[in-house]
């Protein structure tokens, strides 16, 4: 069981990946499940990476507090800019605009712990980054989903800081509480979770992206490219601006892998809720739920290569 597991985890990229076409190109039994379903399975997400926190893990942040303050900097800075140049470049519909700009201004992605971990980079950084950016959310991304797109549509603040305190942050506490007072049952089950999240996320894309199929097919491509560009500038200017602050390879790795892969889960989810009126705010966020698992997958043998050399 623990080889299935561990085999799941690895290709993440590919199962999601499978997962997409699949949903693009039969799309209607998913179709009778609702978009509301999204939330819950980003709580259990949420819960899952909950349940593998430790005060160890937390308190990297007081220890280490320069690297996970410079790296979460980067995160809330070089994605969301990133996202409103390249909605203006392109010159995106407000719709898909807003859906970039939502991926661009959320926390990193859970997932991004198990890539740094099989890019043999800082996973230290890597989780205390997370927890640090997930922590921020209910305040930045709202805040900066406004400063960036409120031009475009009315952003509900508010709301989107509940639905992500209800969505993130208290499953995490549940499950960090749950870990916390009874270890028993986390020692039991932590082995199994990366292979458990990369299955959830993997029905998160195929619901999310069987309910825009019909758009992603009619005019997907532009968004498509955009998304891929928002993704690879992250990683590349990640890696690029932890060398300028000094970095080792290993944090840069943590860094990089961080900025580059968001919670798009989140993202969709948000997109869903707060701006139901633009039904292709959901699409980037779908899409780069896929291509991120893709490129974290690619990024991670590429890392792991130059971080090798460097220990030999």
């Amino acid at each position: 069981m623990k080889k299935v597991c561990d085999f799941i985890a690895r290709w993440m990229g590919v199962l999601v990946l499978l997962t997409a076409v699949a949903a693009v190109t039969w799309p209607e039994p998913l179709l009778g499940i609702g978009t509301w379903t999204i939330n819950p399975l980003l709580g259990l997400i949420m819960f899952g990476m909950g349940l593998t926190l430790r005060w160890e893990d937390l308190r990297v942040v007081a220890s280490r507090p320069r690297d996970v303050v410079a790296g979460c900097a980067l995160q809330f800075t070089v994605m969301p800019l990133l996202a409103w140049l390249l909605t203006r470049v392109f010159q995106l519909p407000p719709d898909l605009a807003i859906g970039v700009i939502l991926v661009g201004c959320c926390p990193g992605g859970t997932a991004s712990n198990v890539i740094t971990y099989l890019a043999k980079g800082d996973l230290a950084l890597s989780v205390g980054m997370t927890a640090t950016s997930t922590l921020l959310a209910p305040l930045l991304t709202p805040l900066l989903t406004w400063l960036l797109a409120g031009e475009m549509v009315d952003v509900d603040g508010v709301g989107m800081l509940l639905s992500i305190l209800y969505v993130v942050i208290l499953p995490i506490l549940a499950g960090f509480l749950l870990q916390r007072y009874v270890p028993q049952f986390s020692r039991a089950v932590v082995a199994y979770l990366p292979a458990f999240s990369s299955l959830v996320i993997a029905v998160v894309v195929a619901l999310v992206v069987s309910h825009a199929a019909s758009r992603l097919l009619s005019g997907g491509w532009l968004v498509i490219v955009v998304v891929v560009l928002h993704n690879l500038g992250g990683l590349t200017l990640g890696y690029a601006l932890g060398g300028v602050l000094g970095l080792s390879k290993a944090k840069r790795t943590a860094v990089s892998i961080e900025v580059g892969m968001q919670n798009s889960g989140l993202a969709s989810s948000l997109a869903t809720l707060h701006f139901a009126a633009f039904p292709l705010a959901a699409v980037p966020g779908a899409i780069f739920s896929v291509w991120h698992n893709i490129s974290g997958a690619l990024a991670a043998r590429v890392f792991g290569h130059y971080i090798e050399e460097e220990e030999s």
